[in-house]
């Protein structure tokens, strides 16, 4: 049985780099880890050992969420199977066919697509979801830099108004991701609605590690402003206020 990661908003810190920043984060309320592996341009924060060790870690409500460019299903289960995920967030050019193969040979997997925000390629991403819906359970908006050639992991944001048309257009929900920080949260979730949000870069420090300050602000502002759009209770696994 597959769970509904999207019955509540879904708030995604990126970029975890050892077993001491997952602990933090799921400390901090973080329930969804993303481990970016196999990277066509930027380089990876650790070792694919290094993140199954962390992954297997990680128990409900708390999920590891795999991020790649990989485009051909048995190659996605594969190496979901080895980190033992069933999340995978995919920013690969991949087809129709593979998407309709990786749900039909790993029925439990939960699917992510993105949709990369570039300068005038609107009717893509239309076509995109038009297309993929079928075979994803949610999509996720970022943002494309022309100077590195990076296909979201940017650090930057994009038009909002487009995501925020995305979503009209989906029936599955959509995540927003790009340049979001915790001082632009808010606003970001206000005005495009998104059934969540995704920060890598935007809490971290010099150094690459999370800023545990920034984490939990970022948390805070989030879950306060889908509250405010009526897309978020406020209360965890028991009932108890995570505000």
């Amino acid at each position: 049985m597959t769970t509904d990661h999207f019955s509540k908003p879904f708030i995604q810190i990126a970029g975890i780099i050892d077993e001491r920043e997952a602990q933090l984060m799921m400390a901090c309320g973080v329930n969804y880890l993303g481990f970016p592996l196999r990277l066509p341009v930027n380089k990876e924060d650790l070792s694919e050992e290094e993140a199954a060790n962390i992954i297997r870690s990680i128990q409900p409500p708390f999920y590891s969420v795999l991020i790649t460019y990989l485009y051909k299903a048995n190659e996605i289960i594969q190496f979901a199977d080895v980190l033992n995920t069933s999340i995978v967030q995919i920013h690969g050019d991949i087809t129709i066919d593979e998407l309709r193969k990786l749900k039909e040979r790993k029925k439990e997997i939960t699917i992510i697509k993105s949709l990369v925000i570039n300068n005038n390629n609107f009717d893509d991403l239309k076509k995109i979801i038009s297309e993929d819906t079928e075979f994803v359970d949610a999509f996720i908006t970022d943002t494309y830099d022309p100077s590195s050639g990076a296909s979201g992991a940017t650090g930057k944001t994009h038009d909002w108004s487009i995501s925020k048309q995305l979503i009209q257009l989906s029936s599955k929900p959509v995540i927003l991701a790009g340049g979001l920080t915790p001082g632009n949260v808010t606003d970001a979730i206000s005005e495009v609605k998104p059934a969540g949000v995704d920060v890598h870069t935007g809490v971290e420090k010099s150094d690459g590690r999370k800023d545990i300050e920034q984490v939990k602000l970022f948390i805070k502002n989030s879950e306060e402003a889908f509250k405010k759009i009526g897309s978020f209770t406020g209360q965890d696994q028991n009932g108890k206020s995570s505000l």
